[in-house]
């Protein structure tokens, strides 16, 4: 027997609620560390999901093909560590990329690491990955996947009892893990407004927001009148069921361009947002799926430092997004941007130097001496990044009619296709709006566990800068972007417009869709969807387990108070401690037998709902459930995290300054 096997003379009884790729991830880390340091007792892992184990509901197989990720398959692994040889394990086995190599249908097996597969072949490759983590577990260790939904957990002294849907079935564990993904919302106030109006009106229907997989969409019927709320991911999905999933089909153009034949069963479809853009594409995949970007402005040193300056002037280490981050990311994409722009016109060493120059002089924030230095290296004539502006191109234009606002917008769209086409690392703006993508830990770093005043949180980063950093950096494959203009001009799609308005006719029994800022266009329609996932939160949450450990005390929502001036935030997300992400309760105090990770937490911490890791060194996706694993398996806090005490009260501010 090994030296350092672990005593564990009562065994250990896990459970993981909620089987989509975090609690996946969760599955793969306590797996990886049993591995490597063996116990020797019994270790039972409950996996509970009332779908398909591993894919979850937003992954699952059967949802159709046309639903396509946005993330290239080379840069995605639920795996800690790749392929080395042997059986694909815990710690070993393939991104997507390497697993499409050996996919039975030829369609998915030619996709490279830069395509992107359809999410139903994702939820294979998820799939995949529990089956074989379950096949190659260490001898001791038994995965028992449950297909049922939990809807209650009760706390029996030290152990936790679940009870699942409609059964008697009931299960007493030392372990839970709650990993249950996106939620189902009620209703808020607007939306009641919308359900009551179609209710009230035969032959309107609503339908809130949820992925475009869960939507009924089979009762529209061909040529009815449909509104589409939003222009977003979940948009194109819709868009897509509605015309490819209708038999419509897109050919491609000599000239590069796309058109779209009509099957003649599709809606007539109007859609809009309040930017009334169709979300922009991202660049081409250039970079490696090992790639990993080093911050020069927004890095640790820089946000500890806008800590202790707060702490100075404002009597509080949070911070103030529009003053104290902000800036750090608008300079790391204006420095790759020029960065870019100089090596395209004066070659790699140029490059080089610019950014060792623009380093030094950019952070000063002495702008004369930075356009010295642009116009030393022939970029002067460049415009500066704003994305504000990129993200809400329409802000200050009127147009006279619904021709016109097409016209500028597909002049805008190709436009931006053009740019996706030049790749991620050769096209300047491509390039700097993917760096926001590679610095979301420095984003995290600044805004998790109260990092910022609580006005500031909610108002400044989530109302406003999450928006706009979603449009610009998260954006469908350019396809997807040439698809929706080939639509606006085969006619079966229309965009109202700029800062769209929605209004529930009387007369006709209508919702009418129309943009103050263009004239003449009011669209009625007969089905309006929101095509918008809706975000955690905690008092609106559908799940019943949810509702009753939030009504039992078990778990708390997480707020964020200004200890300065007492303004609250009350997010929406669950309450955990620092990693390793205890429930905190109630009572303000970590539950050492509850943990939460991913979509619930949300607001707590900031872009949670990624579903998978990359290959190469530990990311944050896996680091997350591997600080998990560690606490579950009674080993010493995560050396991956910073150390931080979990006990002061965690499930309102938690922001240290460094000393």
């Amino acid at each position: 027997m090994s030296e350092n096997i672990q005593a564990m003379p009562a065994g250990l009884d896990v459970a993981i609620v909620g089987m989509g790729p975090r609690g996946l991830s969760v599955l793969e880390r306590l797996l990886v560390r049993l591995a490597e340091q063996p116990v020797s007792g019994q270790v039972r892992i409950w996996t509970f999901d009332p779908g398909e184990q591993g894919a979850g509901r937003i992954w699952r197989t059967t949802q159709p093909e046309w639903f396509m990720m946005n993330t290239t398959a080379g840069e995605v692994s639920v795996y800690s560590g790749g392929p080395d040889g042997g059986e694909w394990r815990a710690g070993a086995g393939p991104s997507l990329a390497e697993w499409l190599q050996r996919h039975p249908d030829p369609r998915w097996a030619a996709l490279g690491p830069n395509d992107y597969a359809p999410r139903s072949v994702y939820g294979e490759y998820l799939r995949n990955a529990f089956d074989c983590l379950v096949a190659n577990a260490p001898s001791n260790v038994k995965v028992r996947p449950v297909t049922a939904r939990v809807d209650r957990i009760d706390r029996s002294g030290p152990k936790r009892i679940l009870r699942t849907e409609g059964s008697d079935y009931s299960l007493t564990v030392d372990k839970v893990v709650l990993t249950t993904g996106h939620p189902r919302i009620r209703p808020g106030t607007g939306e009641q407004r919308l359900i009551r109006f179609a209710e009230r009106n035969p032959g309107s229907r609503y339908l809130p927001g949820d992925s475009a997989a869960d939507l009924d969409l089979d009762g529209i019927k061909p040529g009815e009148d449909v509104g589409i709320v939003g222009l977003g991911l979940t948009f194109l999905d819709v868009l897509m069921a509605l015309t490819i999933g209708r038999g419509g089909q897109f050919e491609e153009l000599e000239d590069g361009g796309m058109r779209y034949r009509r099957s003649g069963l599709e809606p007539r479809i109007v859609a809009g947002s309040r930017s009334g853009l169709v979300m922009p594409a991202r660049g081409r995949n250039q970079k490696s799926p090992g790639y990993r970007y080093q911050p020069r402005f927004a890095t640790e040193f820089a946000i500890a430092s806008a800590r202790r300056r707060a702490q100075r002037t404002d009597g509080s280490a949070q911070l103030d997004f529009l003053r104290d981050v902000l800036p750090l990311l608008e300079l790391e994409a204006q420095h790759v941007y020029y960065t870019t722009h100089v090596r395209r016109r004066r070659g790699e060493q140029a490059a080089e130097e610019f950014a060792a120059r623009h380093r030094q002089t950019a952070g000063t924030g002495e702008q004369a001496a930075v356009d010295k230095l642009l116009t030393e290296f022939g970029v002067a004539d460049v415009p500066s990044i704003d994305l504000a502006r990129l993200a809400r191109p329409f802000r200050d234009e009127q147009f006279r009619d619904q021709g016109a606002f097409h016209d500028r917008l597909i002049s805008l769209l190709r436009e931006d296709i053009a740019e996706a086409e030049q790749g991620n690392l050769d096209s300047p703006l491509k390039a700097a709006l993917d760096i926001l993508r590679d610095i979301r830990a420095s984003v995290r770093q600044a805004v998790d566990f109260g990092g910022l005043r609580a006005d500031s949180h909610r108002d400044d980063f989530l109302s406003w800068f999450n928006p706009i950093n979603t449009m610009v950096s998260a954006g469908p494959p350019g396809i997807r972007v040439a698809q929706a203009c080939a639509l606006i001009e085969s006619g079966t799609l229309t965009v109202a417009g700029p800062d769209m308005r929605i209004s529930c006719e009387r007369r006709g029994g209508r919702f009418v869709l129309w943009s103050p800022q263009v004239r003449g266009g009011r669209h009625a329609v007969s089905t309006l969807i929101d095509a918008r996932i809706p975000r955690p939160q905690l008092d609106r949450d559908a799940d019943p387990l949810i509702e009753q450990l939030l009504a039992d005390g078990l778990i708390s929502e997480y707020v964020n108070v200004d200890p300065v001036t007492s303004t609250r935030f009350n997010t929406g997300a669950v309450a955990v401690s620092r990693a390793p992400f205890r429930v905190i309760g109630a009572g303000g105090s970590p539950d050492p037998h509850l943990y939460a990770l991913g979509v619930p937490t949300e607001n707590a911490r900031w872009f949670t709902q990624i579903g998978n890791g990359r290959p190469g060194p530990l990311t944050g996706f896996h680091a997350d459930a591997d600080a998990i694993a560690r606490d579950v398996l009674g080993v010493a806090a995560c050396r991956t995290v910073p150390a931080r005490s979990a006990d002061a009260e965690p499930h309102q501010n938690d922001v240290s300054v460094a000393s």
